[in-house]
Parts: structure tokens; sequence; C-alpha cells
């Protein structure tokens, strides 16, 4: 009964100073009343009583790229109420969870991070960018395949617009016991001949791609960068077009991911699936799309840089990569600045034997973190 008024007590204290509560609103004890809360930090301070995690750290992570604060814990005074968050002394940092990790944020790898199944977040960048021009676009797309080649030259503008979604959720979480997510991502990325009005601004190409992921948290350290994870997925990619135009393929990747402050790397070798010579739309894109890429991130007081390299690991004749740099910048609100350039092959499916140089500028929603 003590146990129960107390509870109730502490509940109140929280409820406070929120002066829209009326009688009919949920039990105080009752998650959803902490939705009428207006002071962020007692609010989530509700949260975390209702929710049992009132003793856990609380890992932030600074946009201006500074290096985050030690954990900090919400403390009950004497009287059931929130006292101002204390730092733990230096003699008690062995029992602080660092912060989490930029791989650790984006794929929830340590059991502190964990936030269950079926929860949306975003996978790659989602943009928009009014503006995607370059000086040499593709107008007679071809492949070794003659069914996947075009012979009338197509009227497409160097300008047009390029916008991408990409979304993704873990199904499964502790596949292996303790170990191991399962996660489903789709991304799907349009440039749009939007300016051309003689052809009916039609969508020049679309691609589609479903992958699943397995995950797995490691610990390791190799010439300064923490190695955070593996993965391996199966990851389909076309665009959904009837032939001459149509292209496809799939791939088994492999994940190796390393950060360290402010910074994440993903290297990611992969085999594409075979297959037969009369149905293969595109026999030569792993010559020119690659056989593995390596994506570089980095956080800097607000800002993101990427740099994407992408190669076929061949020699020769058959040597082909491609490079993309992009840059997002706080603009207002969740709204950031956008900037692209690619150079080389395969800034598209349909363009995945095409040397080019692309610049794209716009807005962002999502980042890569």
């Amino acid at each position: 009964m003590k146990q129960d008024l107390a509870a109730a007590v502490i509940a109140l204290t929280l409820l406070a100073p929120t002066s829209g509560v009326h009688a009919q609103n949920p039990d105080p004890l009752d998650i959803r009343a902490c939705t009428a809360i207006e002071t962020d930090s007692q609010r989530l301070a509700c949260y975390d009583h209702a929710t049992g995690r009132e003793n856990l750290p609380v890992a932030s992570k600074r946009s201006d790229g500074a290096p985050a604060a030690p954990a900090q814990w919400f403390v009950r005074d004497s009287h059931g109420g929130n006292a101002a968050p204390t730092v733990a002394a230096a003699e008690s940092q062995d029992t602080v969870a660092p912060p989490p990790s930029l791989l650790d944020s984006r794929w929830e790898l340590s059991p502190q991070s964990k936030l269950g199944t079926f929860n949306i977040r975003g996978y790659r960048p989602v943009y928009l960018m009014p503006l995607f021009a370059t000086s040499n676009q593709n107008n007679l797309p071809s492949s070794p395949n003659p069914n996947n080649t075009v012979t009338t030259p197509q009227q497409l503008d160097n300008i047009e617009s390029k916008f991408q979604l990409s979304l993704k959720t873990k199904v499964w979480q502790g596949v292996f016991g303790d170990r191991g997510d399962l996660w489903v991502a789709y991304t799907q990325s349009s440039r749009w001949q939007v300016y051309n009005v003689g052809s009916s601004r039609p969508f020049r190409e679309t691609d589609y791609q479903p992958e699943a992921m397995l995950v797995f948290n490691t610990h390791y350290h190799l010439l300064g960068w923490n190695g955070r994870m593996f993965g391996i997925s199966l990851t389909h990619q076309s665009n959904g077009r009837s032939d001459p135009l149509s292209r496809s393929w799939n791939r088994v990747i492999a994940h190796f991911g390393f950060d360290r402050h402010g910074w994440a790397v993903m290297l990611r070798p992969w085999w594409r699936l075979p297959e037969s010579r009369v149905d293969d739309n595109n026999p030569d894109i792993s010559d020119y799309a690659g056989r593995a890429d390596m994506q570089i991130v980095h956080e800097w007081h607000g800002q993101e840089f990427g740099l994407l390299l992408r190669h076929s690991l061949r020699g020769g004749k058959r040597s082909h990569g491609a490079a993309r740099f992009t840059w997002s910048f706080p603009m207002f609100g969740n709204v950031r600045g956008y900037a692209e350039l690619f150079k080389g092959y395969g800034e598209s499916l349909i363009d995945y034997n095409h040397n080019a140089t692309y610049l794209g500028l716009g807005v962002s929603l999502l980042d890569w973190y």
C-alpha cells in the first residue's frame, strides 16, 4: 500500500508543472499521461519512470560534432521527484555505458541500443534534388545482349530531377539467441525528366532495391578503427522496365563496418548470382558497376560528408569504377541542404556501362546518421 502511494506521489510530482491536465486524463501511472507534460526533460523522466528506465544511462549525440557528454542519470530526490542529472564520478566510469557509435546508432548493435522489431527507420539518405545535371546524357542505352540495346536515340534533357526514398526495419531480433538481427530494407531512386516538356516529362529511370540483411555486432580494432559490425545480405536491384530498357541483377553482399568518433566506414564486397545467357540483360554489369565498394561518412559541426568509391576489381579493359561525393548541412527544422557529385560508371542501372559526370543540388530529410 505504501509503495503504491509513493508511486502515485512520484507520478503526480512529474505532472505538476503542466497546467492542462484535468480529471478526465489517463491515470498518472499510465504512460499516456506523459504526453500532457510540456517540459521536455520532465516528459522524458515520466516516460523513463513508466517504462522502468530511470536508472539507465542517457546517451546523447552532439549535432555540432563535439564529443558526446558522459552518460547521465536522473536521480530521484527524497521527495520522489527528479533532481538535476548528475555525471558519474571518474572512479565509477567502468560502470558507465559509452555513448553509441555511429554504426551502433544506425544498426542497434549493442544490447543497450536494441529497440525491438518492426520500427521503421531510415536506411540510405532520403532526398529531393530539383537539379540533377550532366553534359553526357545516355540517349542510347546498350548491353552485350542485343535484346537490351536501344537503336533509336531517346530525346532526353541533360537537366532533370532526382529523388530517393529508403527505409529499413528489423524483423527478427536475436536470430541466434542474443546474436544476430535480421533486417529488411527498400530503396527507390528516380531520375525524372521534369523539365522535358516535349517528351511529356517522363521518368527516365527508377531503380528498385529490396534487400534482407543479417547483422552481427563485432568487437575488434584495426589500424585505429573499431570493427563494429558484420553483415551478410541478399540484394535485388532492377528498374522494372521491359526490353530493351530492362536491367537487373541479384547479389550476395558482405558488410564490414568500422567507426570512430565522427567517422564511419563500410566495406562491401559482393558476388553476383549468375543468370542464364538468354535472360541476362546486362551480362557485363560487374565489370562496370563493380564487385565491391567503400562508403565513408564523416560528421563535422552538424554537417555530413559522404564518399562512395566503387570498382570492378579487374585490370585492363575490365577496369572501371565510380566515385560519389555528398554533402548535407543544416537549413531549417529537419530540412537539410544536400549536394551530390558523381563521376564514373553506373550512376543508375540503365547507365551501368555509361561513363558520365552528374551534379545534383537539393534538400534531404534523412542522412546516413
